[in-house]
């Protein structure tokens, strides 16, 4: 268990993936959960290694194909849940909710030339109605402070501040309720009769 904060109410449901929608710029765009075969696999590696380096935020996604390669290894694991923006054959944002402990960390990322159209929203959406489908409970994220536009989007979204002591904003979402195990009654719980 960590001591982050989430918010008592749940979340509404999400639209699981896959969707379609028409973004601001009038392209075709369809999120899907991500298949795990090499297609989809390179496509992300090429997104990733033309992800233009002032987009990048605390790190990530890395620079560089081996180390972009051993990123998306790890994020594209059997327990991590992942969607793809997809229009026409090629990726224009991923999105990730990565394990940790009885949460998961949410990563969203819009290649800039796919940037304020809309697909954010729509990808992010996808991402939890994946998790909802596939039993997240809860989902939490960092981001910069100053990052006005992600701020917003998150709120909007449905997440709450719970640290806001650095420079960095972590907030959380409850996407179900948590389940509250029956302790089995000690013996002569019964009052002794």
């Amino acid at each position: 268990m960590s001591d982050r904060g989430y918010p008592d109410a749940v979340a509404d449901e999400f639209p699981p993936p896959p969707t379609a929608f028409t973004d601001r710029e009038d392209r075709e765009v369809e999120i899907r959960p991500y298949e795990g075969n090499e297609a989809d696999h390179e496509t992300l590696v090429e997104m990733y290694d033309t992800f233009d380096p002032a987009d990048r935020a605390q790190g990530i996604p890395p620079g560089g194909e081996k180390r972009i390669r051993e990123w998306l290894d790890a994020i594209l694991a059997d327990d991590c849940y992942n969607v793809i923006a997809w229009c026409g054959d090629e990726a224009a944002g991923h999105a990730t909710l990565v394990p940790d402990g009885d949460a998961y960390e949410l990563a969203i990322f819009v290649h800039q030339e796919y940037q304020r159209a809309g697909i954010g929203t729509h990808l992010i959406r996808g991402l939890l109605g994946h998790g909802q489908a596939n039993g997240v409970r809860k989902v939490w994220l960092t981001v910069e402070r100053w990052n006005r536009a992600a701020v917003s989007l998150y709120k909007k979204i449905g997440f709450e501040t719970s640290d806001a002591e650095s420079f960095e904003l972590e907030m959380g979402l409850r996407l179900r309720a948590d389940e509250v195990a029956e302790e089995p009654a000690a013996d002569g719980a019964d009052g002794g009769e």
